[in-house]
């Protein structure tokens, strides 16, 4: 009794020291990613805030332009600016973190073999620096208001829910496609494939009234998309100035879940197999 009793004592103290060890290892791997990408960089961290601006004013000349009326008539003309750059860093957010924690573990095959440390670190941590990145990103939004004399309403508090929700998704996805990696190395190149065709299959720079006159199932396909009901809710706090409406804030909140459920079930019954294919 007395040994179980120890037992019981020292497992909440291991518990807890091995969360700071997973926290303090998650910023050494997040600290050297971001110092990696801008170590050699003229503009440093400003590139990541000119990126999206860039996009958004390239793809604004192409669909505004080029292809007059082919982004339909859901969007006022002087808010079309805003709706891409929104739909842009939300999906490079899902984008950037997802291929990056695809090769996580393979990647980090020499630290894995040396030291003793929970495999799962590694995909969340590209996700983490996805959200720095997202950070950054925001900073361009902002400008981008700024010169449409948008000005944000308390609706912007709902901007956390929907960041803590993206990150889980993205999350289960990464942790998915990074033990599935380990075994089949082809995913890294069908994801790439995937990406580009999830890419155009999500409004970015196209309206869901310009999908009204296909068939019923292209448009529940359409919306049962994870990334339009994460695009949808973006865009609703901060273009719109609303809140997300129950349907979206739910599917947010149902393929979160869901990507998290199945991602961890399918790291955590693999993982110990790792070793032998890295």
């Amino acid at each position: 009794m007395p040994e179980t009793s120890a037992r019981s004592a020292t497992a909440p103290a291991h518990a807890k020291n091995e969360l700071q060890k997973d926290i303090f290892i998650l910023k050494q791997l997040v600290s050297k990613d971001f110092k990696i990408k801008y170590r050699r960089s003229v503009l440093g961290v400003v590139w990541s805030v000119l990126n999206p601006l860039l996009m958004m004013i390239v793809m604004a000349a192409v669909f505004s332009t080029m292809f007059v009326g082919m982004r339909g008539q859901g969007v006022p003309q002087q808010l079309y600016p805003l709706y891409l750059i929104l739909g842009n860093i939300t999906f490079s957010f899902m984008s950037d973190s997802t291929t990056q924690a695809l090769g996580s573990i393979i990647y980090s095959s020499s630290l894995l073999k040396k030291i003793k440390i929970h495999r799962f670190v590694f995909p969340v941590q590209k996700v983490l620096f996805a959200v720095v990145n997202f950070g950054f990103s925001l900073i361009a939004v902002a400008l981008v208001m700024l010169w449409f004399r948008i000005v944000p309403t308390w609706h912007v508090i709902w901007l956390p829910v929907f960041l803590v929700l993206l990150m889980l998704f993205c999350m289960g996805v990464g942790m998915a496609l990074s033990a599935l990696t380990v075994f089949f190395r082809d995913v890294m190149h069908l994801w790439s494939v995937v990406i580009t065709a999830w890419m155009y299959f999500t409004p970015i720079f196209w309206t869901i009234d310009m999908v009204q006159a296909m068939p019923h199932i292209v448009q529940v396909l359409v919306k049962a998309n994870p990334m339009y009901a994460y695009v949808t809710f973006i865009r609703d706090v901060i273009m719109y100035q609303t809140s997300p409406s129950a349907i979206v804030l739910a599917s947010c909140v149902g393929w979160a879940a869901v990507a998290m459920a199945v991602g961890y079930a399918i790291f955590h019954k693999t993982e110990h197999k790792f070793i032998l294919y890295i």
